[in-house]
């Protein structure tokens, strides 16, 4: 368990060194983790994600309880927990404030407009949760209602969270998701996106099977 720990610190630590590096998690908003068996490892209450050190994680077990480490794990542990309860396809989480995906969560608009292939392809759609206190039970139960069907959600008046089934694949979500978000506000600024019809997104859908 040990040697696992060590493997995945590391690799959230790239990733959110990443993060920072492409302004996805400014100061010390947002958070990372991953499922490590029946335990989880998570960044720490107050730590940046973009500077991490191997002191900015604690391992938890399901129920939000440090079971390894001295630091306090992130307040939006149970965010995470259910997250993974609901999903056991995905191993890896990560919740950023970056600035496009957050302007959509601050105006309460989802991500739906079929405007890309890819954006079709990779998420449909990524649906807008109703805004929680962050930290809260609340925020939890409005948000984790999504994560049956969606493994992206942004969430009002917060930010954004993700998971996947490893790190890159997570990472590159969010990327993508990123994109996504400043494209569309881009289109408006042109006058506006031409849609996809509903055919095109249905073959675009039929290349998943």
């Amino acid at each position: 368990m040990t040697e696992l720990i060590e493997s995945k610190t590391e690799e959230l630590i790239y990733y959110g060194k990443l993060c920072g590096e492409k302004n996805f998690t400014p100061g010390v908003s947002g958070n990372l983790s991953a499922r490590c068996g029946d335990k989880i490892l998570i960044t720490a209450s107050g730590s940046a994600n973009g500077y991490l050190s191997k002191d900015d994680f604690t391992v938890m077990d399901f129920e939000g309880k440090p079971v390894l480490g001295n630091a306090r794990p992130s307040s939006e542990k149970m965010l995470h927990i259910e997250f993974y309860k609901k999903r056991p396809d995905i191993n890896y989480i990560i919740h950023v404030h970056s600035p496009y995906l957050s302007a959509f969560a601050a105006c309460h608009k989802p991500l739906n407009e079929p405007i890309m292939a890819e954006n079709v392809f990779y998420f449909g759609q990524i649906p807008l949760a109703e805004y929680g206190l962050p930290s809260s039970a609340d925020l939890v139960e409005k948000t984790a209602k999504y994560f049956d069907e969606y493994s992206a959600v942004l969430m009002a008046n917060h930010g954004f969270i993700t998971g996947g089934e490893n790190i890159r694949d997570t990472y590159l979500k969010l990327e993508m998701a990123e994109t996504y978000a400043q494209t569309v506000i881009n289109t408006q600024i042109l006058g506006g996106a031409v849609m996809l019809n509903e055919f095109q997104v249905n073959e675009i859908n039929a290349l998943k099977k």
